[in-house]
């Protein structure tokens, strides 16, 4: 008979990151920006990231319960900013920082790559974004 878990057991299970990749992309630029995010990932304040191509997503997020809700909040954010740049005529948008009351969300389009960074509030995005365009 197998014991039950404690409450601290089942805590760490759920504060574990998670990890999820479907990675079958080739591209150079695909590898390069996984690698920039799991560095990325690593740094105080940041919460997670998805990177998506055509063929291939990357999900890294503190809490496995909030990818879809964290997926969804990136997808509305990028088609938003799609909806305002029609409507004022801006052109393509390249990045968008969305700024919450506890978190923001760093979206940018790399080539056909598309990336979604979450981070609290007070973390620094420049650097990140710094990092990223090198």
């Amino acid at each position: 008979m197998n014991p039950k878990p404690s409450a601290g057991q089942l805590a760490a299970e759920v504060d574990t990151p998670v990890v999820i990749s479907a990675f079958e992309e080739k591209s150079p630029t695909f590898t390069s920006l996984a690698v920039s995010l799991s560095e990325i990932r690593k740094l105080k304040g940041v919460i997670g990231y998805i990177l998506r191509s055509e063929t291939s997503a990357l999900i890294d997020l503190a809490n496995s319960k909030e990818i879809v809700d964290y997926a969804m909040l990136s997808s509305r954010i990028v088609e938003s900013s799609v909806e305002i740049a029609k409507q004022f005529n801006i052109g393509e948008t390249e990045s968008i920082l969305a700024e919450g009351t506890n978190i923001k969300v760093l979206c940018m389009d790399i080539g056909n790559n598309k990336i979604a960074i979450f981070m609290e509030k007070n973390a620094s995005h420049f650097w990140i974004i710094k990092r990223i365009l090198l």
